[in-house]
């Protein structure tokens, strides 16, 4: 099967959080208050993605209350934080949504991370990733972590989809003043 058409099939994009939806950079001020820098542009290629129908959600490591407030920026309701075994939650995801694993994309960036990649229909990581994680994944993307490869990778879903014209339609082709 190709890269395509195992994209075709995808129904839910998983994503952990530094290094994918960021640059994996935290930072934290002299009072402990943590931020992260998100790409907009991957906040807005999640929306259309969404707005295929395909559902999202993130799994990370760490705990960040930022990531809550993202996620909800976002209408992500699949949020897991301080995740040790990401495999096994996913597997409980899958199961309570009952969804294959050939229905689900995953896009990490390390060595947690490569259980999953390893497991699911399409198995992503970023451009910077460590050489052991590129080799092991399905696709890595051209763009880094937190620098658009997540809106590289839902273009992707929704071009093999064949949902990338309905969902940009109101941006080429707006209605008139």
């Amino acid at each position: 099967m190709t890269l395509t058409e195992r994209l075709a099939r995808v129904e839910l994009l998983l994503l952990d959080v530094d290094g994918v939806l960021t640059d994996g950079r935290v930072v934290i001020d002299d009072e402990g208050v943590e931020t992260k820098a998100f790409d907009v542009t991957d906040g807005h290629g999640l929306k259309l993605l969404q707005r295929a129908g395909v559902e999202v959600g993130f799994v990370t490591g760490r705990r960040s209350r930022v990531v809550e407030h993202r996620a909800r920026e976002l209408g992500v309701t699949e949020v897991h934080q301080r995740v040790r075994n990401k495999l096994e939650v996913v597997r409980e995801i899958l199961g309570r949504r009952c969804l294959a694993p050939d229905r689900v994309a995953y896009v990490g960036d390390d060595l947690v991370d490569l259980p999953v990649i390893t497991q699911v229909g399409v198995g992503i990581t970023v451009a910077d990733a460590p050489e052991y994680v590129r080799e092991r994944a399905l696709w890595v993307t051209s763009r880094p972590g937190g620098r658009g490869a997540v809106r590289e990778v839902c273009e992707a879903i929704l071009r093999a989809r064949g949902a990338w014209a309905e969902v940009t339609r109101k941006y080429f082709h707006p209605e008139p003043l």
